[in-house]
């Protein structure tokens, strides 16, 4: 079956969360068999794309994880803008409420990216499966909208509400 990016790394991410990996080869058969057919090349930038690392367990092998990284480590430079012009497709607003819509099973990786980017006016975001929710500070609900509709690439017209 083919799957869009965002789906394939939502299965990559649940697969990661449920049984140990130990290699690329090995998640590609572990994805075929849910139905998913990626190449080694496509898995290899899937995980980078999503900060997977090898890490130790107990026993000394070594298995792929996506770690939870503190709330106070802010991600790098233009990672919040690739995660929104891939990923976001609508953005509109309810008072200081940001209401964001993506692809099936990419909200998670649309709020993570948020909580990392220490953007000003954001207090925090809940997501679902497609759609996710930014709160921000009173008063910047508007500000904070428009400025990920910007930095999606979108027409900010539905933002302003």
């Amino acid at each position: 079956m083919v799957v869009g990016k965002a789906q394939r790394q939502h299965k990559i991410s649940q697969l990661l969360e449920e049984q140990a990996v130990t290699s690329q080869g090995q998640l590609v058969d572990l994805l075929e068999g849910k139905g998913v057919n990626a190449t080694q090349a496509t898995v290899s930038r899937d995980l980078d794309e999503l900060g997977a690392i090898k890490v130790r367990v107990p026993g000394g092998a070594t298995v792929y994880a996506i770690p939870e990284l503190p709330a106070d480590q802010l991600a790098p430079s233009g990672h919040l803008r690739r995660v929104l012009g891939e990923w976001l497709v609508e953005v509109s607003r309810s008072g200081d409420l940001v209401v964001m819509r993506t692809p099936p099973g990419s909200a998670h990786t649309v709020a993570n990216a948020l909580d990392r980017s220490g953007l000003d006016g954001l207090l925090g975001t809940v997501a679902g499966d497609d759609t996710l929710l930014a709160i921000a500070k009173q008063g910047s609900g508007a500000k904070l909208a428009g400025h990920l509709s910007d930095l999606a690439g979108l027409d900010d017209s539905d933002a302003a509400g």
